[in-house]
This record gives C-alpha cells, sequence and structure tokens, in this order.
C-alpha cells in the first residue's frame, strides 16, 4: 500500500498548528494605509513597531517620486528575462558599482530576491570537498543553503569563538591534502536577538585556518557602522570579510539584494548563481528607485542618526524598567519574559486591542519553552513619544502578567 503523499499535510507543523486561531490576527495579518509608525490594523489605527523600514525610506517623498518616475518610464517588465541571458541594463551595472564602492568590496552583484540569494551563494561557493562551518543560529536562508551541500558541515556555538575554533580543527583536518577548502559563514546582525556575529573574532582566526568568510549581513547594512556601510564597517573588519551579503527588504524599504566581494569572485557568482541564472532580474522600477535610496543612505545621515535616537531611548527605557532585552547591540531590540503560549497570545491581543500597539510575538520553538519574546523594530519615523507611549504599556501588561491576568485556556475576547 502506498500512502498518499497529502496524508502528512493533516499535521500542519510547528507554526500551521496554530492556524485556525492565528491567521490574520497573528500570523498574515493586514496592515493597512500608508507605511509609517502608525497604520491601521482590523479598523484600527495602531503604533507599528514590525516593520523593517529603519531608515524610514518607504514613503521618502524622494524615494516615492523616484518609484512613481522609474515606473512611468521603463514599465514593470522591463527588463524581460534573467540577467545573463536578456534582464541585463546600464541602470542594473550602475547599481552594482555603486553598492561596491559603499561596501568598499572590487565589485557587486544585484540578486533578485535576497532569501534565494543567498541560499544561492552558499550553494555555489562550496562543493563536495569543502566543508562549512557556520553560527548555530544562522537565518534560515544560510541554513537552506548549507542544506543543499554534499560536503561536510560543522555548527558552532552561537558567537562562541572557542566553539567555532573547535570545528574549525575538524575542517582543518577533513580538508588537508584533499582539494577543499574550508568556508565559515555568520550574520552581522542576529535578527530574533539583535546581538553583532563576532566579526572581529571571526577574522582573527583566519591565518590559522586559512577560510573564507560570508556574512549576512541583512540587519546591519545601512543601520551599523559610521556610514552605514554595515557591521564589518562598525567593527573595522571590510578588508577581512570575504563575501559581503546585503539585503534591500530592510533599511531600503524595497526588494532584492547584492552580494559583493572581488573581482573574481563576483565574476564567477555571476555565472554560476542558479538563483540568477534561472529566474527573472529584479524589474527596472526598482532598480531605479534603488539607486535614489542608496543615494539617500549616503547623503542624509540624520536618517541614520534618527533611527539610533529612537533605539537608544527605546532600549535604555526598556531597561530602566526592568525589562530583559538580552545583549542587543543593534536596533533590533527582543523584550523576553516569562509565559505560556496563552499567555502570549493575550499579551499580544491587549496590546493591539487596548493600547493600540503592534509588534511582532515570538514563541516557541524560535525562543524556549516557558520564553515570550515581543520584538520590536525601531525606525527613523518613530518618535520619542512613541517610545515613551510604549514604554508605558509595556509596564502596564508586565504588571498584568505578574497579577496573572493573562491566565486562561482561552483567547481573550476581540472587541
Amino acid at each position: 500500500m502506498i500512502t498518499d503523499l497529502f496524508d502528512k499535510l493533516a499535521n500542519k507543523g510547528p507554526l500551521g498548528q496554530h492556524q485556525k486561531m492565528a491567521h490574520g490576527y497573528f500570523a498574515f495579518p493586514k496592515l493597512e494605509g500608508e507605511i509609517s509608525n502608525r497604520m491601521i490594523f482590523r479598523g484600527k489605527e495602531q503604533l507599528v513597531w514590525s516593520l523593517n523600514n529603519y531608515l524610514g525610506l518607504a514613503n521618502h517623498p524622494e524615494v516615492r517620486k523616484a518609484d512613481a518616475a522609474g515606473a512611468a518610464q521603463y514599465g514593470l517588465a522591463l527588463p524581460m528575462g534573467a540577467r545573463m541571458m536578456s534582464g541585463n541594463s546600464n541602470l542594473h551595472e550602475q547599481l552594482e558599482r555603486e553598492l561596491a564602492a559603499f561596501v568598499k568590496r572590487e565589485d557587486a552583484f544585484l540578486l533578485n530576491y535576497g532569501y534565494q540569494g543567498m541560499v544561492s551563494i552558499v550553494d555555489s561557493l562550496v562543493n563536495r570537498h569543502d566543508v562549512i562551518v557556520y553560527d548555530a543560529e544562522a537565518h534560515a536562508c544560510i541554513i537552506d543553503g548549507v542544506r543543499l551541500h554534499q560536503g561536510k558541515r560543522f555548527v558552532y556555538t552561537h558567537n562562541d569563538m572557542a566553539s567555532l575554533e573547535k570545528q574549525l580543527e575538524h575542517a582543518k583536518k577533513l580538508v588537508e591534502g584533499t582539494k577543499g577548502g574550508i568556508l565559515v559563514i555568520t550574520e552581522g546582525v542576529f535578527g530574533m536577538s539583535g546581538v553583532q556575529g563576532n566579526l572581529k573574532g571571526v577574522v582573527a582566526l583566519k591565518e590559522k585556518y586559512n577560510f573564507r568568510l560570508l556574512v549576512d549581513d541583512a540587519h546591519g547594512f545601512g543601520t551599523m557602522g559610521p556610514t552605514g556601510a554595515g557591521t564589518d564597517e562598525e567593527q573595522n573588519v571590510q578588508a577581512q570579510v570575504d563575501v559581503y551579503f546585503g539585503t534591500f527588504a530592510k533599511s531600503m524599504a524595497g526588494i532584492g539584494a547584492f552580494v559583493a566581494a572581488s573581482e573574481n569572485v563576483i565574476d564567477f557568482l555571476r555565472y554560476n548563481m542558479r538563483s540568477q541564472t534561472f529566474a527573472k532580474t529584479i524589474p527596472m522600477p526598482m532598480v531605479f528607485g534603488l539607486l535614489k535610496r542608496l543615494e539617500l543612505l549616503k547623503t542624509q545621515p540624520e536618517l541614520k542618526n534618527n533611527l539610533w535616537k529612537i533605539v537608544k531611548a527605546l532600549q535604555s527605557g526598556l531597561r530602566e524598567r526592568g525589562f530583559n532585552i538580552g545583549h542587543t547591540n543593534s536596533p533590533v531590540t527582543p523584550v523576553m519574559m516569562s509565559g505560556t503560549l496563552m499567555e502570549a497570545t493575550n499579551i499580544v491581543m491587549d496590546l493591539r486591542e487596548n493600547y493600540g500597539i503592534f509588534c511582532s510575538i515570538v514563541t516557541y520553538p524560535v525562543v524556549p519553552k516557558g520564553v515570550i519574546m515581543l520584538r520590536l523594530i525601531p525606525s527613523a519615523v518613530h518618535t520619542l513619544a512613541d517610545v515613551e507611549e510604549t514604554l508605558n504599556a509595556y509596564s502596564q501588561i508586565a504588571e498584568k502578567l505578574k497579577a496573572g491576568h493573562y491566565e486562561s485556556k482561552e483567547p481573550m475576547a476581540i472587541k
């Protein structure tokens, strides 16, 4: 007897098992209106802390104007096809040159999407003779890229350099005397905890173990470093990071990503990344608008300054009120509390229904059982008044949680 492939779909997975209760509210919510610090959710205005619009570019007037001009001039279809076949343009190449110069690399290559781009970078850089060593808290796109690897891989304890060196010892023994090499992968800023990857610690091991380093800096590009060029600029190790990945979905408020490295590495990736060779390129209006976004990132430091003013006020305020925000040293602001999944559910509903505050909730299996994470993403369009409003609301929900207000077998009723 052959089992029907679809029989297993009845078990909807760790997230899908909550679909009936979660859909449309906790999962797949609809935020409507202009992208800003306040938007509409289910007909009510919410103070929103869930959008990766770090520099506030999503509705910046010059960006809106550029996006509209790009769409009017080029339409949404041009260029038609993958870059290698028929999808190249002068604007794509101009953006690549400007990005490479900004992050201080010889060359850069545009990617149609960040997630599949990172998967494809990992897949392209290694073969079955090579060994990958990666951080235990690496993003899913890195994990999926590693899964494609037909050779050995080792994972090291998050940001633990002793653990990394131990895994590098294993990797070194495997590749010595073979045609294989070692690729270490980490992140510039880890998106859940907000902690920077220990890039300084990693690069200090390069001479001893002769590995190459790939850094996913999705949350660091535009937010970290004196010029916003990334976490490797922040830690002064740009020259030691061999392959730098940045996305347009965070600080640039767009779609797509890029990879930057030496000219020979980028030439290789251009002709070997399957996610780009066999998929349509970024549409021209997006490229046109990204050029404007990059210009603003470089010429308006007040955008990043405004972001960090909000970050510092929010994080210092939370710490002063006794909240556990971990060891974040980036804009990502996780607030950890102890409680059950039902208590987490009721906290979020109370925040949205009674306080008008929309933030993301993270529970097991992303965090350990018994931990509730309320993840806040500050932006340059938030205000100090927004911060104070949020701090007051969080103080009140913390008292309610302590008093058992959120204990129940059923979610709170939505008004």
